[in-house]
């Protein structure tokens, strides 16, 4: 008995001195300068987990070198562990509330946290430790337009100018809060499509008025057209609704008169956001002539960079069978939505697009061949007021009324946008 507890006693202090030995071997003896150094190479090497252990290890021992600690939250919010790196980054601040460079990188890790009241108040409370700070003004503004509160946004810029009136950056942002606060619009647009046989130009107009709001964009139009020696009128509506964030929807509804367009034509679609910057959606258009054609669409959009790849394919039941159509559209961007070379490829017939070729007496006939190429330019000018884009494109299309035959269609369309207040 007494062997056995003596056996006991024996292991566990073995056991005690070995924890002990293992916490002495963990004590740093380095030199904290160098070690950061080395720490830091770590992290801008994407070796971060490494990195965050030295650092710790220092902080072990040196628990008040600020400027560790906070490096150390820093690397935290780059790996999006906002929570984790927003203590760290409080731990710092309560120590050592004038360090400037904790403040910006705290602030910035709310931002990336898509948190920007946090943001904002943080911004507000370091503003009254360094007034008048231009990186602090900066910081307020983003997380303001974050807020979508663009007036403000462009009040704080407007304190960074009263300043520095050359401060390019703000000049830069004042002018894109500008374009931001322009929510309406108006815009014309006319084209015109050449026939090689069969069919006289066929000319098309728009008038329409856009108004962005919180909800999302709402657009009325007027489309006028002259074709076939005959004008005809119609009149939509496109809404794009916000439902939540990376959701949005497509509505449209329209009405006319003539036979040159639908009586009554309308549609919805969903578009969803998703990971690696990909975008789906799904939806469907109705057009309502002396019978009604219902087509079935979607998309895929990938964003790469500036450039942007979309196919769009169309299905439309019949009673000869369903007529499949597709696009594929490439753009390349510049400086903003408004600034991109577009180009478009497609084959198939579709309705939606081939409008002319249903009449009031005439069933749908869907199931033609058809392939097209557009290529457009869409520019601004220096302040972003105003739009401009020129379009051309040329199509192979069989003849409705005489199968297997083709003619050729020539286009050209030109548009302008006036954005305002």
């Amino acid at each position: 008995m007494i062997t056995k507890i003596i056996t006991k006693l024996t292991f566990l202090i073995v056991l005690f001195g070995s924890i002990q030995m293992q916490g002495q071997e963990k004590v740093y003896n380095g030199n904290p300068d160098t070690s950061f150094e080395t720490a830091r190479n770590l992290a801008f090497n994407q070796q971060r987990k490494a990195a965050q252990d030295t650092l710790i290890n220092i902080l072990s021992k040196y628990p008040n070198y600020n400027e560790i600690r906070s490096f150390l939250a820093t690397t935290y919010s780059w790996d999006g562990d906002y929570k984790k790196a927003r203590k760290t980054f409080a731990v710092v601040l309560e120590k050592d509330s004038r360090s400037q460079d904790t403040w910006i990188a705290a602030i910035k890790n709310e931002l990336w946290a898509d948190l920007p009241y946090a943001a904002l108040e943080m911004t507000n409370n370091a503003l009254k430790k360094f007034p008048h700070n231009a990186e602090f003004l900066y910081l307020k503004a983003s997380a303001e337009e974050s807020t979508n509160n663009p007036l403000d946004t462009l009040s704080t810029i407007q304190s960074i100018l009263n300043q520095n009136p050359d401060d390019q950056k703000a000049q830069d942002y004042k002018k894109s809060l500008n374009t931001l606060l322009r929510k309406n619009s108006i815009g014309i647009n006319a084209s015109v499509d050449l026939y090689s046989s069969v069919f006289d130009p066929m000319q098309y107009y728009s008038i329409k008025y856009s108004r962005q709001t919180k909800y999302g964009s709402i657009t009325p139009k007027l489309n006028l057209n002259r074709r076939f020696n005959e004008n005809g009128a119609q009149f939509e509506v496109d809404l794009y609704p916000k439902i939540r964030k990376g959701l949005y929807a497509y509505v449209n509804v329209g009405v006319a008169n003539s036979f040159l367009f639908p009586d009554v034509k309308y549609g919805a679609e969903l578009f969803q956001s998703l990971p690696k910057s990909f975008e789906v959606s799904a939806g469907f258009r109705t057009l309502k002539y002396s019978s009604t054609t219902n087509i079935y669409t979607g998309s895929i959009g990938w964003y790469s960079g500036n450039s942007y790849w979309s196919f769009r394919p169309y299905f439309t039941p019949g009673e000869t069978g369903t007529s499949t159509s597709g696009t594929l559209t490439y753009r390349k961007y510049r400086s903003d939505a408004d600034n991109y070379l577009g180009i478009s490829v497609g084959m198939g017939f579709s309705p939606e697009f081939n409008q002319f070729a249903f009449s009031a007496t005439d069933p749908a006939i869907v199931n033609l061949e058809s392939q097209k190429f557009n290529i457009g330019y869409y520019f601004t000018t220096a302040n972003k007021q105003n739009a401009w884009g020129v379009q051309m494109g040329v199509a192979h299309q069989e003849i409705i009324f005489d199968q297997g035959n083709f003619f050729w269609i020539y286009s050209l369309a030109l548009s302008w946008d006036l954005k305002f207040k």
